[in-house]
């Protein structure tokens, strides 16, 4: 008698339903099972390196703030107050930059969600920032609040997504100079996640950490130890660090948040033509925000992001998903690794709307990402437009590629029972393996489920109504919004909340009725 073979499988490989038909994967942390590509041999990687040190030396960054500029001074760079210049010699940038850590944990409201930043985990955050939102009946529009805590509530309800993106798009029909304390109410209350601040200037961002205090039942001085913040920082590339985002920086940066540095540099636009020179710039404008973490506050958390791409050359437009922006990709993950900090990446493209090339180009722009070993992929779903527009059936496309992804990363079982010898034994010569206790212990979970994907043959296809991949995507994003739960909130927490947004729309100067 042979040994009976086991039916137990791993239950957080099985597929969940988390609203009437629609299947979905379990929220899990997602681990890379390969290596990042080495696309840069490692001289290259020191050149690049070396060249951006050089640039730092010789040429140095126009830094606007004055706080920023006198705190370079006190770190012993050099400073022309008159031209806003600094300069940075090697050893001070690469001592400042050996403080940071090389990874670090970030905080939900549930513990469960809970994130950790950097080593060989890849954390998908959804699109934020876009001006438009977009869907297949109402076509590209202004967004309006209520839309958009509709594609918050989406966020909450993809399990893949680890993290809301900063609200999915601008809430235009909101007052600009207090719509962020809306954001931050819908944030804190309608995820349990973790999601990302607005820190464009110094007040912007002390009320996303208030409000973040509020919702963890702390205060200031215990957020410096509870990190829950990943703040974009871009540099205004080439070679400027602007008021507003130095300003945000230095916040978070006091406040133990992590700042996500990320040069803007479009090669051929605001950085050389040449992939090497645009990363070598990308690369020093990096190090110098990233040295002023350090200075403000040794040990905090910091991510190297990489956003280097290539412009249309006839138009001077940005295009994302290009062979160029994979290079970029894998390349900056390897100068990310060089410093020994977190990488963050994109997925992106320049498609108006979600179709073949939206689709082509962003599986290109995530597998440049996950290839590069990305820590933290931000616009992961959503994004279309170049970033002007976020798409609420977009957000269901990438939320399978991610999928896809995450379960590609999943390591491949190979054992006595996964290699089945008794079950090939049992079928034998021209049999079939659909009946076998082999096949049925495990047919629930042997394979990816997907979210959108139709794998019927053409006739049935054709009989359920001859759906493209975008119609499905409509139909199960206002399936999953019909069947959104909040996550409970206590109450008081619920009214501390709203009495800080309040106060603080009364007090911003500027506001309109």
């Amino acid at each position: 008698m042979r040994k009976r073979q086991s039916n137990r499988r791993n239950r957080s490989d099985r597929p969940v339903r988390v609203a009437g038909s629609i299947t979905q994967s379990a929220w899990s942390p997602v681990t890379y099972a390969t290596p990042p590509t080495a696309f840069l041999s490692a001289d290259a990687v020191e050149a690049i390196h070396d060249t951006a040190l050089h640039i730092l030396e010789e040429i140095g960054m126009k830094v606007l703030s004055t706080d920023a500029r006198t705190r370079f001074k006190a770190a012993g760079f050099t400073v022309n107050d008159s031209t806003e210049m600094v300069r940075f010699d090697r050893q001070g940038i690469e001592q400042a930059i050996a403080t940071a850590p090389s990874s670090f944990p970030l905080h939900a409201r549930n513990p469960e969600r809970n994130l950790e930043i950097g080593g060989n985990n890849a954390v998908f955050s959804a699109t934020g920032g876009p001006v438009y939102c977009m869907d297949l009946e109402n076509g590209r529009r202004r967004g309006t609040y209520d839309e958009m805590c509709n594609f918050i509530r989406l966020v909450q309800s993809l399990n893949i997504l680890h993290q809301e993106g900063g609200g999915g798009f601008e809430a235009l029909d909101l007052p600009a100079e207090t719509r962020h304390l809306d954001l931050l109410y819908a944030q804190a209350t309608l995820l349990d996640k973790n999601w990302m601040p607005w820190n464009i200037g110094a007040r912007q961002t002390m009320d996303c950490l208030e409000m973040a205090a509020i919702m963890l039942e702390t205060d200031l001085e215990g957020l410096r130890e509870k990190p829950i913040f990943t703040g974009v920082i871009n540099t205004n590339s080439p070679l400027q660090l602007d008021i507003p985002m130095a300003e945000g920086l230095i916040t978070l940066a006091e406040y133990g948040q992590a700042a996500v540095i990320t040069p803007f540099t479009l090669s051929g636009a605001m950085a050389p033509v040449t992939l090497a020179g645009a990363l070598a710039q990308q690369h020093a404008e990096a190090m110098a925000s990233i040295a002023l973490t350090q200075i403000v506050r040794p040990g905090a958390p910091v991510v190297y992001g990489g956003f280097t791409s290539n412009v249309d050359m006839k138009t001077g437009s940005p295009a994302f998903g290009t062979p160029e922006y994979v290079q970029a990709a894998q390349a900056s993950g390897q100068l990310a690794r060089h410093l020994n900090l977190p990488f963050r990446s994109s997925n992106v493209t320049t498609a108006n709307t979600s179709d073949a090339q939206a689709a082509y180009e962003s599986m290109m722009s995530l597998w440049g990402a996950m290839s590069g070993g990305a820590n933290l992929i931000m616009h992961a779903a959503g994004w279309l437009g170049g970033g002007l527009t976020a798409s609420f059936e977009k957000l269901i496309l990438d939320a399978e590629m991610l999928q896809m992804m995450a379960a590609y990363n999943k390591p491949m079982e190979v054992d006595r029972e996964a290699l089945a010898m008794d079950a090939v034994r049992d079928v034998g010569p021209a049999g079939h393996y659909f009946g076998t206790a082999h096949t049925l212990a495990r047919y629930e979970s042997a394979f990816y489920s997907p979210l959108v994907s139709n794998w019927d043959n053409f006739d049935a296809w054709q009989q359920a109504g001859s759906t493209t991949a975008e119609q499905r995507a409509n139909t199960i994003w206002k399936q999953l919004l019909a069947e959104y739960e909040q996550p409970p909130i206590d109450p008081g927490l619920d009214e501390a909340l709203r009495a800080y947004r309040d106060r603080r729309k009364i007090e911003i100067p500027g506001r309109t009725a």
